[in-house]
């Protein structure tokens, strides 16, 4: 027997250390080739480590949240043959765990695996709590992770109903109900409550909340709302949707509006620019590379829409639809969550009336879409019906005068309340 040491990859661009966000893996499984064995996290996208051999896992090299140097030691396992490491240290005792288990397949649970486990956990519920060492590391996702993470749950106390005990989201909420359930008998719904959760900041929260903050204090941000009447903008979208949904895809009022903003970002060059505050450079790109804001499990992404100025809005929607599946996914590139000139954001539904988004540094602008709402509006004398939508906002004063991000805005407003401008070239 020998041992194979991974040692924590070159992932490029110039990158000197990454942040271990996940271990999928424990000290004593057994792991196949291609197995994913951790997640590590570096300043744009989050990036599956597998594994290249067939083995054992004797040790592994840190802890989730701990920043390790490229090529330091990230995982050792034990490998038929000689391995690639004679001088790698052996494990000095057998390690204290039950017999080994199968490792599980990577990505797809299989649905005739699930259905077996279910028939055998109908002896033990899957709610009930697991008696695992404290440094035992459950199989779970990083979603999954992210799930317990929020809502304050040990894995290690959940029993997992998916291949070789991975826990799955239907086990946390088991979980969480088998605990309210508990709560519910023991108290009324006025009792005091002195439970405490502490949630490491690690991983995606991490890097969000250091972009935020570097954000915040770097860029001198002030943001600009106006209204917009958006009734004829959804009627010829109906239209186009009835027309042409079958055959080109659905329509959301997202392509409208990075439609919107190429054109108006014509007359504005300036806004559609990085700003190199360290260098006192600023870039203006001919290109336009929207950022579109994604909400994942793991946290908010940008995945990016490329020369969005060369879309038609049908490529515009496949291409929005195609990142935001793969940033929610996990598997969106480094490539595809870098590089925008100017970011789009909307929470759709739940947009409220008024936000101040944060900049993507070092862009210098990024508008914000509230929801949309019917309102009484007063138009030649009548009170009529209008489909109104806020947009809010953000710009960096170092680079954009407030003249002009106005200018700005109201060119969208215009383009977007009289929609076939937007085709007139």
């Amino acid at each position: 027997m020998g041992t194979h040491v991974i040692k924590m990859p070159d992932i490029g661009e110039g990158i000197a250390e990454v942040e271990l966000s996940v271990w999928h893996v424990k000290v004593g499984d057994l792991v196949v080739e291609d197995q994913v064995l951790a997640d590590v996290m570096t300043d744009k996208a989050m990036v599956d480590i597998p594994s290249p051999v067939h083995g054992r896992v004797i040790s592994l090299g840190g802890e989730p949240g701990e920043v390790m140097a490229v090529g330091s030691i990230l995982i050792s396992i034990e490998v038929e043959g000689a391995g690639n490491a004679k001088d790698a240290p052996a494990a000095a005792e057998p390690v204290k765990a039950e017999p080994v288990k199968a490792a599980p397949a990577p990505v797809v649970e299989a649905k005739p695996a699930s259905v077996i486990v279910e028939t055998k956990a109908a002896a033990k519920p899957a709610a009930a709590p697991v008696a695992r060492e404290a440094g035992e590391r459950p199989l779970a996702s990083p979603a999954v992770r992210k799930h317990a993470l929020d809502a304050g749950i040990q894995l290690r106390l959940v029993h997992g109903s998916g291949p070789a005990g991975r826990i799955l989201h239907e086990d946390l909420d088991a979980y969480l109900q088998q605990g309210t359930a508990k709560a519910s008998t023991a108290a009324t719904p006025y009792a005091e409550r002195h439970d405490e959760a502490q949630i490491p900041v690690i991983g995606m929260r991490r890097k969000i909340a250091q972009r935020m903050q570097d954000a915040t204090r770097r860029a001198a941000h002030f943001s600009y709302v106006e209204e917009i009447d958006v009734t004829a903008l959804e009627e010829l979208r109906v239209h186009l949707n009835e027309k042409h949904g079958a055959t080109r895809g659905k329509l959301t009022l997202l392509p409208f509006i990075v439609r919107a903003m190429v054109v108006a970002l014509r007359d504005f060059p300036q806004i559609n620019a990085r700003y190199d505050d360290e260098a006192q450079v600023i870039t203006r790109l001919g290109a336009v590379h929207v950022g579109v804001a994604t909400q994942s499990d793991v946290g908010l992404m940008v995945p990016v829409v490329r020369h969005a100025e060369a879309r038609s809005l049908w490529s515009t929607a496949e291409e929005i639809a195609r990142l935001a599946t793969a940033a929610r996914n996990g598997k969106a590139s480094r490539d595809e969550l870098s590089g925008s000139s100017i970011t789009l954001t909307s929470l759709g539904a739940l947009g409220g009336i008024v936000s101040t988004p944060v900049l993507n540094l070092p862009e210098v602008a990024i508008v914000g879409v509230n929801r949309m709402v019917e309102r009484p509006m007063v138009i030649k004398g009548q009170i009529v019906v209008r489909k109104m939508m806020n947009l809010s906002s953000s710009f960096d004063h170092r680079v954009v005068d407030g003249m002009d991000a106005a200018q700005f805005i109201q060119a969208i407003r215009g383009l977007l309340e009289q929609p076939a401008s937007l085709f007139l070239e």
